[in-house]
């Protein structure tokens, strides 16, 4: 195990790996978000079937690569489904072809909504930045112990905030209260649960990753400034 420490990015063999995973599971989740579903008791949005796996590569890259490098990750994230939501705009302003009828279709489904975008991304950036955080504070005040409490205490937090505030600021005054209240609660509950009940994985992968990668990094004498982007080396 070790503290801080600065290595190159490119000294490691898996991290840019699991940083392009991180990046696909959210900007697919942003498109499938597109869609609400009902399944059994649950009403959430199509992208919860996929997004929990984000939190999940959060936590292993907090917890074996260290909260500069997660953070650094997390921005790249966010300026993905910022460039993400950019295009889908400016190709639904532009003019489609005379021969092609799924203008509105597009629009419905992909067009550029400025408070679903704003809402995407100010969730995200409160839940993925808290998880990060909670993650690695709890390493050290663990002791590296216990780290099932540090993955599931850290989702709890950063799901719930995620989950708040992407359904308030997208959803409010649009929805029904009841139905709106419902698909925080069941978002909530389902993402969570998968966290849990993935535990055993991510308990595997974190582990993998330690022995390969030769890294166990604790997050001491860092800043938590989530507004720095690259690594201090």
């Amino acid at each position: 195990m070790s503290e801080n420490k600065s290595i190159p990015d490119t000294n490691f063999r898996y991290f840019d790996v699991i940083m392009a995973l991180f990046v696909a599971v959210l900007l697919i989740s942003n498109l499938a978000s597109t869609k609400i579903v009902s399944l059994w008791m649950f009403t959430f949005d199509g992208g919860t079937i996929l997004f929990p796996l984000s939190y999940i590569f959060g936590d292993v890259l907090t917890e074996v690569y260290g909260y500069q490098r997660s953070r650094k990750v997390i921005w790249t994230g966010f300026g993905a489904a910022l460039l993400m939501s950019l295009v889908l705009w400016v190709v639904q302003e532009m003019p489609p072809a005379t021969d092609w009828p799924n203008q509105l279709a597009y629009e419905s489904l992909l067009g550029f909504v400025p408070r679903i975008v704003l809402a995407s991304l100010v969730a995200y950036f409160g839940g993925a930045f808290s998880n990060a955080f909670i993650m690695s504070k709890l390493k050290i005040k663990t002791k590296g112990k216990f780290l099932w409490v540090r993955t599931i205490g850290s989702t709890l937090v950063g799901e719930g905030i995620d989950t708040a505030i992407f359904c308030m600021v997208a959803f409010y005054g649009v929805l029904p209260n009841e139905l709106l209240i419902s698909i925080i609660i069941s978002n909530y509950i389902f993402k969570s649960g998968v966290e849990i009940l993935f535990t055993p994985i991510t308990y595997a992968i974190i582990g993998f990753l330690k022995k390969r990668e030769q890294v166990d990094v604790y997050d001491t004498g860092i800043s938590y400034n989530p507004f720095r982007y690259f690594v201090k080396e």
